[in-house]
C-alpha cells in the first residue's frame, strides 16, 4: 500500500479500491496483521451500528446506505442484518437503548478492514436522505427538485441524487443520476442563457423557438430586471409557458414571500393562472412553508441537501465468541430489536409497545448469510414509496 501512486485526473476511489480496503483507515490493516500473527483473526464477533444522537436535534432520521454495505460484503463469510433501507428510526428507544440499524457477525478478520467504508455509506447517505424527507414534509404536495450536485464533488452526484429521490423528492437534474433511477433529468435554463442571448426577451424567444417540444418551458426571471417584469415578459414570449423560476440572490430579496405573492397576482391578473411559480436559492425545510403559503408551486433545493449533516454512526463489537463484550459506554450483547406495529416505536426485548401498548414485531432483515444474499434489495422507487408512507403524520 505504501509508495506514491500515479497522479489522477479526478480524485475519486474506484470500486476496486474500495473493495480492496484502500479507502479504509490504516489501523485496521495493522490490527489485522497483529491478529493474524497472534492467531486471533478468526475470533467470531458481533458488531452493531448505532448513533448516540441525531444532528440538529432531528427527532428521527431515514436510514440509507444499506444496499452499498451489502454489495461491499457480498461473498465474504459474514452474516448481515439491517433495518430495511428507507426506515425512519430514532437514535434511541424509550428506554435509552441505541437502536442498532445494522448488525454484522463473523470472524473479525473477515471484515475488519471494511468498517470505514460501511460507516461512510451509512453516515453520509442517511444525512442526505433525511434532509430530503424533511424538505418533502415542509413542501407538502408541491413539486421539489434537487439542485444540490453542484455544491459537492461530481463523483458524488449519483449518490446525492439517489438519496434525495428515495427521501421523497420529485426530480433530479443530471443525466447520470436520473438514468440510474430510470427517470428523465429536469431543467430548462440558467442565467447564462439570458446573458449570452443579450437579455430576457431574446432568451425567452429562443427558448420558445428552439427548445425541443417535450421539455416543459420554465423561464428563469431574475437575471436583469425585476422578477415581476421578467415574469410578464416570459408569459408574453412563451406561448406554452409551464412556469417561472425565481432564483433571486439574498442581497435582492427583501421579503421573498411578498415577491412570490406579487408575481402570482400579476400573472393571474393577465390570464396566466396556469403558470406555476418555482423558487430556488438557499432553501431548506424551514424557509419553504412561508413561500408555499405565498403561492409558490414548487422548489429547487440545493446546498441544504447535498451538504446535509452526516448521521454520526459508530460500529462497535458487542459480542465475542457468543458472549457479551463491549467497550465502556456501549451496551454489550445481541439486541432483539422490535418495532410497534401501531405507532412505529422501537424497543429491545419488549413484550408490548412502551408508547402505546401495541404489538411489537421483529424488524431487522437478514441480507447476507455467510456472504450469500438471502433477501432482495428494494428498488429506488420502492424505497421512496416506503419513506413517503412513513412520513404520513410526521412532523419535522
Amino acid at each position: 500500500m505504501a509508495g506514491e501512486s500515479p497522479r489522477r485526473e479526478f480524485y475519486v476511489a474506484t470500486p476496486e479500491e474500495i473493495r480492496s480496503g484502500q479507502t479504509s483507515d490504516i489501523y485496521f490493516f495493522r490490527t489485522l496483521e497483529v491478529l493474524k500473527k497472534a492467531r486471533k483473526d478468526a475470533t467470531k464477533v458481533l458488531m452493531e451500528a448505532t448513533v448516540q444522537s441525531l444532528p440538529e436535534e432531528w427527532p428521527w432520521a431515514v436510514l440509507s446506505g444499506i444496499e452499498e454495505a451489502v454489495n461491499l460484503l457480498r461473498g465474504k463469510a459474514v452474516d448481515l442484518w439491517a433495518l430495511p433501507e428507507g426506515t425512519l428510526f430514532t437514535a434511541k428507544t424509550p428506554r435509552g437503548i441505541p437502536v442498532p440499524v445494522l448488525m454484522l457477525a463473523g470472524a473479525y478478520g473477515e471484515f475488519c478492514i471494511y468498517e470505514t467504508p460501511i460507516l461512510g455509506f451509512l453516515c453520509e447517505s442517511s444525512g442526505i436522505t433525511t434532509r430530503a424527507a424533511r424538505v418533502r414534509l415542509a413542501a407538502g404536495d408541491r413539486r421539489v427538485i434537487s439542485f444540490g450536485i453542484r455544491r459537492m464533488h461530481p463523483a458524488l452526484a449519483p449518490l446525492i441524487e439517489r438519496c434525495v429521490y428515495t427521501g421523497g423528492l420529485d426530480a433530479v437534474t443530471t443525466p447520470l443520476g436520473a438514468g440510474m433511477l430510470g427517470k428523465e433529468p429536469v431543467g430548462t435554463m440558467p442565467h447564462a442563457l439570458t446573458i449570452v442571448m443579450g437579455g430576457p426577451e431574446e432568451a425567452f424567444r429562443a427558448l420558445q423557438k428552439h427548445l425541443e417540444a417535450r421539455v416543459p418551458r420554465i423561464a428563469l426571471v431574475d437575471t436583469y430586471y425585476d422578477e415581476k417584469t421578467e415574469s410578464i415578459l416570459a408569459a408574453e414570449e412563451i406561448t406554452n409557458l409551464e412556469g417561472v423560476r425565481l432564483d433571486t440572490p439574498a442581497s435582492r430579496r427583501g421579503d421573498f414571500a411578498s415577491i412570490v405573492r406579487e408575481i402570482r397576482w400579476e400573472l393571474d391578473l393577465r390570464g396566466h393562472k396556469d403558470v406555476k411559480i418555482y423558487v430556488s436559492g438557499g432553501l431548506d425545510e424551514f424557509s419553504i412553508p412561508a413561500l408555499a403559503a405565498a403561492g409558490a408551486d414548487g422548489f429547487g433545493v440545493g446546498t441544504s441537501l447535498s451538504n446535509a449533516p452526516t448521521v454520526d454512526f459508530a460500529m462497535d463489537i458487542v459480542e465475542r465468541e457468543g458472549k457479551p463484550a463491549a467497550k465502556r459506554g456501549k451496551l454489550g450483547g445481541r439486541k432483539n430489536l422490535l418495532r410497534c406495529e401501531s405507532c412505529g416505536t422501537f424497543e429491545v426485548d419488549a413484550r408490548k409497545c412502551p408508547s402505546c401498548g401495541g404489538k411489537m414485531a421483529p424488524v431487522l432483515v437478514q441480507y447476507l448469510d455467510r456472504g450469500k444474499p438471502v433477501a432482495d434489495l428494494p428498488s429506488a422507487d420502492a424505497i421512496r414509496a416506503y419513506v413517503l408512507d412513513q412520513l404520513k403524520g410526521r412532523k419535522i
